[in-house]
């Protein structure tokens, strides 16, 4: 471990693990409630028990039961009244289970109505009073932050080509973004990596209420294992410091590669994420 990492785990030692870890959870859930208005031809049930969006857009994270704190009781009508909204659309989704969500066994009622499970995730957290100033990278790598819908384009372009996304996919959070803004009051800054001029690399940080959300750190193939992946990580996360957050979280899949990276950058693991989906004719 190195000096960096060990301030960081000492300073998230003073902080509640469960503090931390509702911080990690509550973190998606805004980044969607901030998102779904966007959304074209959107219909949003949230409430206390219930928080869904649906698009009817074939693209599954358009499309998702984000949190469920549901009773027990009516619990089997309340599912099905849930998945119809999206079959009705004839829509891909994805619904997220995490450790608040009730009851315990959603994820097995899930499965019994033919959704899969779609893999876990790992929610992270690390804090921002102790950064290293920079991380190995190419020189010749430089980070924009987005602030135009051309730069946005270039991010777009990285995100799509470093997720192994289709362009319409990529072209969704094109559009969604664009239609949020770009400026300092929106909840999002979006970061570009530029490699030679060329756009290789892509983050986002979502400003939420008690933590910055690092989402959509991605590099495109030709360009990986040259610390460009934690170069964009820790772009956004020294913009949120300086915008008076003291801890940052993400999400990272359980086997990735960039589990490694987060680490050094003094994240540590806090829960898991699972998600089921469900596809039209599936």
């Amino acid at each position: 471990m190195n000096a960096a990492s060990g301030a960081t785990s000492d300073a998230l030692a003073a902080l509640s693990p469960a503090v931390i870890a509702v911080a990690i959870e509550a973190n998606p859930v805004e980044y969607w409630r901030a998102c779904a208005p966007h959304l074209p031809r959107v219909a949003i049930d949230d409430g206390p028990e219930l928080f869904r969006f649906v698009t009817g857009i074939p693209f599954a994270p358009l499309n998702q039961v984000v949190s469920a704190d549901l009773p027990v009781e009516g619990i089997d009508a309340r599912i099905d009244e849930t998945l119809a909204v999206f079959k009705e659309r004839r829509a891909p989704m994805l619904w997220s289970l995490s450790p608040s969500t009730r009851p315990a066994d959603l994820g097995s009622r899930l499965e019994g109505r033919g959704l899969a499970n779609a893999g876990t995730m790992t929610g992270m957290a690390a804090t921002l009073d102790a950064l290293p100033e920079t991380t190995p990278a190419p020189p010749d790598l430089t980070i924009d932050r987005v602030t135009d819908l051309a730069t946005l384009d270039q991010w777009r372009h990285a995100y799509t080509a470093g997720f192994e996304m289709s362009d319409f996919e990529g072209q969704a959070f094109f559009s969604l973004y664009a239609s949020i803004g770009l400026g300092d009051d929106a909840p999002f800054r979006h970061y570009v990596g530029l490699l030679r001029g060329q756009p290789v690399a892509s983050s986002t940080v979502f400003l939420g209420t008690n933590a910055a959300g690092v989402w959509h750190v991605a590099t495109v193939p030709p360009a990986r294992r040259q610390g460009i992946g934690a170069a964009m990580t820790l772009a956004p996360m020294r913009d949120a410091r300086s915008l008076g957050y003291r801890v940052a979280t993400l999400y990272s899949a359980a086997s990735g590669m960039g589990l490694g990276v987060y680490r050094q950058l003094g994240f540590a693991e806090y829960l898991t994420l699972t998600q089921y989906s469900w596809t039209p004719g599936a």
